[in-house]
C-alpha cells in the first residue's frame, strides 16, 4: 500500500496568479487593459476602436495579445511587457484575501506559480500578498519563452523545468482554456470560479482559493 504522506509530498501544486491567488479584476486588469490598448495605438498607429478590435482578435486566436503582436508585428516582448505593466501604486491595487497564507500552508507538496504575467510583476505581487516564500519557483511569460497559457508549449516547458510528469501536478486556475490544456497533459485541475459550471475537464471547482484545502482527489 502506498504511503499517503509520501503521495502528498510528491504532489506539485501549480497556481495561476491573477484572479486565482488574488483579485486582479478590481484594479489591476483594468489598468493593464488600458495600457495594452494604448501600446497598440502608439506603436501600431491605430485608433482606440481598432486597437481594441485587434486585441480581441489576438485574444481569441492565441489566448494573449502579446502572442499576436510577436507573430504578426515583430513586437519586442520585453518592450511590450515593460510598458504595459507600469503601475501608479501596486501596493493599493493588490487585494489579498484574509487567510490566504494559512490556506496555502495547509497544502501538502511543492507549490509553484505559472503566470502569463512578466516576472518582475509576478514577484512584486507575491511579495505584497505575503506568500512569495511559500512557492519554490515562479514561471512567468519569459520562462515559457513567450508561449502564454493555454499554449501547450508553455506547459511542457514548466514540466521540463520541474522534472516531473504531468500526472503529479494539480493546476489551480481561473481560466478554462488553460485548465483544458492541463487536463489534456494529464494534470488534475481545479477551477477557481464562484459560478456553478464545471466542465468535464475540471476535476474540482471552488468559489475561492481559500476553499482549496477542502478539495480532495
Amino acid at each position: 500500500m502506498r504511503n499517503k504522506h509520501h503521495e502528498d509530498t510528491r504532489r506539485v501544486w501549480i497556481f495561476d496568479l491573477d484572479d486565482t491567488l488574488h483579485d486582479a479584476s478590481a484594479h489591476i486588469f483594468p489598468h493593464i487593459n488600458r495600457s495594452m490598448t494604448q501600446y497598440l495605438m502608439t506603436h501600431l498607429d491605430l485608433c482606440e476602436e481598432d486597437a481594441c478590435a485587434l486585441r480581441r482578435d489576438y485574444w481569441h486566436r492565441y489566448g494573449a495579445t502579446l502572442h499576436g503582436l510577436i507573430r504578426h508585428h515583430g513586437t519586442d516582448p520585453h518592450h511590450f511587457l515593460h510598458h504595459t505593466h507600469q503601475f501608479p501604486n501596486l501596493t493599493t491595487m493588490v487585494l489579498r484575501a484574509r487567510g490566504l497564507r494559512t490556506a496555502l500552508l495547509r497544502l501538502k507538496g511543492r507549490k509553484v506559480v505559472f503566470t502569463n504575467a512578466p516576472m518582475a510583476y509576478a514577484e512584486q505581487v507575491l511579495q505584497l500578498l505575503g506568500i512569495r516564500d511559500l512557492f519554490q519557483s515562479v514561471f512567468s511569460i519569459e520562462s515559457s519563452r513567450f508561449h502564454p497559457k493555454p499554449a501547450k508549449q508553455g506547459f511542457l516547458r514548466i514540466l521540463k523545468a520541474l522534472r516531473i510528469p504531468a500526472t503529479r501536478c494539480v493546476m489551480v486556475e481561473d481560466s478554462l482554456p488553460a485548465l483544458r490544456t492541463a487536463k489534456g497533459l494529464g494534470m488534475k485541475t481545479v477551477y477557481v470560479n464562484p459560478n456553478s459550471r464545471r466542465p468535464s475537464f475540471v476535476d474540482a471547482r471552488i468559489g475561492t482559493i481559500l476553499a482549496l484545502p477542502q478539495t480532495h482527489f
